[in-house]
């Protein structure tokens, strides 16, 4: 099983150092997905790092136990992938005010602008 380990068993010497500054939120949302992020935000410190853990595990493709830059920006891309689209399944709703699975122009302009026409 991948574990999380210290950041300075991590860093090679003369990397980059990655500081979190309150503002963190944004590196956790693009790494787990925002409704993710925000269930870890609910985590005792000990369940985060278990769960993290099953996380670097599926982020290893392959299975050498160590993570690299292109592993960690295909789990990246998968992660805003399945955010996006589940972000317009809950907005077409909105969107497809004649309820036909289809979005006009029309429907479009009358949902983004509506109030404002």
């Amino acid at each position: 099983l991948g574990k999380p380990t210290a950041r300075q068993e991590r860093v090679r010497p003369g990397a980059a150092q990655h500081e979190d500054r309150p503002d963190f939120q944004y590196d956790h949302e693009a790494f787990l997905g925002k409704e993710e992020a925000r269930s870890f935000d609910q985590l005792s410190p000990e369940e985060s790092r278990e769960r993290l853990g099953k996380i670097v595990d599926r982020i290893d493709d392959n299975r050498d136990g160590y993570l690299t830059t292109e592993e960690l920006k295909n789990w990246i891309k998968r992660v805003q992938k399945r955010y996006i689209y589940e972000n317009v399944a809950k907005v077409w709703k909105d969107y497809d005010l004649n309820k036909d699975n289809k979005i006009a122009w029309e429907e479009y302009k009358q949902a983004t602008y509506g109030y404002y026409l």
